[in-house]
Formats: structure tokens, C-alpha cells, sequence
């Protein structure tokens, strides 16, 4: 099928690593010029010259605090500026979940959820932000956030807050957005193979002497037994951010291998 992508611009948020730069990927290799955004320039640079050579897109590293409103603000007027327009935005920038953190009520304090909120829900609230105007502008858009599924467990009172959140400021913005031409949808991935992931395994092998094929088997208790990779959940974004998903609006899209037993309709 043809996305009808060609020719489109992109910003992606985290996009040097992990699913973020498996999504800048796909949408270059599907004709788009995309601008990768993320915290840290170097690793940003060589994501930016990587999928530039594989693609021959047009491919852009903008360093960007999304904690920062008028960081994010220089992100999108550089993107305008420098590709002409902008016509999708990817919200995958957010730190990971503390490990070892509290996850009940009595551990669970202001500051912890101050910190799970800040990028991963303010950080997209404000480039969607940046970004409408312009899209409403032209009359066509695409916006797609990356949560989580965590979003539907309730094992941790911070992590499902934020991955929630996410999905009410998504159903928010399709309906605000929607008769302007802009379609606003939110990908709940589940565990998934990226760098951190397999620098995790490879960890726990050296330590326990379990290979990591083993542990990897352990961790895989989705309906598919087996953990889905970033280009997995990147080939789904792409989708979204196509002409091709106008259909699709203000909805969660699960892509962590199906989760067992419960009926999400």
C-alpha cells in the first residue's frame, strides 16, 4: 500500500534512540523529511546522519529539551523554516521509568509524579502546542503519541497516571482538532526490543550466566511470545501519521504483541 507520505515533514521527539528513531526511520524510508529532537546533540547528530544515509531524506538533528516551552518553540520554527512546513509530529521523547521506584500510596510523593508528568505529558502538550497552529493552517496533520500500556495496569500509581494522561490530552486534541483536518492518536507499546532493552539482557546474562535468548523468552508474555521490536511499533506510527488513517482519530492503539485474558472494545 502506498501512504501517500512522500514529500511530507515530520518532527520527531526522542528521536536518537529506541522507538523514536525506529519511527524517524520509517517515515524517511516512506518519503518523509524528518527533524529528530532529543536532549543530547552527539547521539542526536549520529542518528540524524545514519537514517539520512539509508533514506536520502532530508534528515535534521535539533537538540530539544521538551521541558523547555521555548526550546520546543525554536524546535518547530526551525523545522518550519528549514523544511518549508511541518505536517506530522511523533511525541516519543520521555525519561524512563525510575527503576526501584515507589509504586504504592505511601511511597508514591509529589515529586515523583511532578517528574513522571513533566516530559512525557507536559513535554507533549507542548509541542502539540508549537505545532497546530500550523497544521490547522494548511488544513491537514498528523499528531502521534507514544505512551505506554502501562496506561492500562494499575501496578504503579505514577506510571499509569502519566501513561493515562497521555491518552486524555490525545482524545482532547482529535476532538479540538479534527475539523481543521488533524488527526490525533496515542500507541500504547509494550515491552519492546531497543538498545536499553538489550544492553538490560545483556546485563542480567553477564550476571546470572542465563543467555539472553532465555531471559528475552521470560520477559515475552504477551499473546505472540515474543517481544516486538521498536520497528514493529514504528511500522504502526507510520501508518498513523499516513493519509492513509483518516479513519482513525482520538483512539488508543495497543502494539505490544496483544496482552492475554482481558477484552479491551
Amino acid at each position: 500500500m502506498n501512504l501517500d507520505l512522500d514529500g511530507k515533514r515530520a518532527i520527531v521527539t526522542g528521536g536518537s534512540r529506541g522507538i523514536g528513531l525506529a519511527v524517524a526511520r520509517a517515515l524517511a524510508a516512506e518519503g518523509v523529511d524528518v527533524v529528530i529532537a532529543a536532549r543530547s546533540a552527539e547521539p542526536l547528530e549520529a542518528a540524524a546522519r545514519a537514517v539520512a544515509g539509508e533514506t536520502g531524506r532530508r534528515v535534521l538533528a535539533v537538540p530539544t529539551d521538551t521541558g523547555d516551552d521555548e526550546q520546543v518553540r525554536r524546535l518547530v520554527e526551525r523545522t518550519v523554516a528549514e523544511l518549508g512546513g511541518v505536517d506530522i509530529l511523533v511525541n516519543s521523547a520521555a525519561t524512563p521509568w525510575s527503576a526501584g521506584a515507589s509504586t504504592d500510596l505511601a511511597g508514591t510523593d509529589d515529586d515523583l509524579v511532578r517528574r513522571e508528568v513533566e516530559i512525557k505529558v507536559l513535554g507533549y502538550l507542548r509541542t502539540a502546542r508549537a505545532v497546530a497552529p500550523h497544521l490547522v493552517a494548511q488544513g491537514w496533520g498528523r499528531i502521534v503519541n507514544i505512551s505506554g500500556l502501562g496506561a492500562r495496569q494499575a501496578n504503579s500509581i505514577a506510571q499509569t497516571i502519566r501513561n493515562v494522561s497521555v491518552s486524555a490530552l490525545t482524545k482532547n486534541l482529535a476532538d479540538e482538532l479534527g475539523p481543521h483536518g488533524v488527526n490525533v492518536t496515542v500507541v500504547h507499546p509494550g515491552l519492546t526490543r531497543t538498545e536499553r532493552l538489550t544492553q538490560r539482557l545483556a546485563t542480567e546474562s553477564a550476571k546470572s550466566g542465563t543467555p539472553p535468548a532465555e531471559l528475552e523468552r521470560d520477559l515475552a508474555r504477551n499473546s505472540l511470545r515474543r517481544i516486538i521490536d521498536a520497528e514493529d511499533v514504528a511500522a504502526v506510527v507510520t501508518f498513523l501519521a499516513s493519509p492513509r488513517s483518516v479513519a482513525v482519530t482520538g483512539d488508543a492503539i495497543a502494539a505490544g504483541g496483544g496482552v492475554p485474558g482481558p477484552i479491551y472494545y
